[in-house]
């Protein structure tokens, strides 16, 4: 038997990582609920950042991403 992690939101359980199981198949689990998760929230500046554009002039910017990678 494998644990999975899943978060209740809208009525329906939602995975936290891949479960590798046919579409409609029907699951019986024994409900746990988690403690509460540490993560770090990130600050406003750091919102803020993200959600900047950067305007490098370029549209498809996938087409670069290999050049960020170590």
């Amino acid at each position: 038997m494998k644990t999975n992690r899943a978060i209740y939101q809208g009525g329906v359980f939602r995975p936290l990582e891949r479960v590798d199981l046919p579409e409609g198949t029907e699951v019986w689990f024994e409900l746990h609920v988690a403690e509460k998760l540490d993560w770090p929230v990130p600050s406003a500046e750091v919102m803020a950042i993200l959600g900047e554009r950067f305007n490098s002039g370029q549209h498809d910017v996938s087409e670069r991403h290999n050049e960020h990678q170590p």
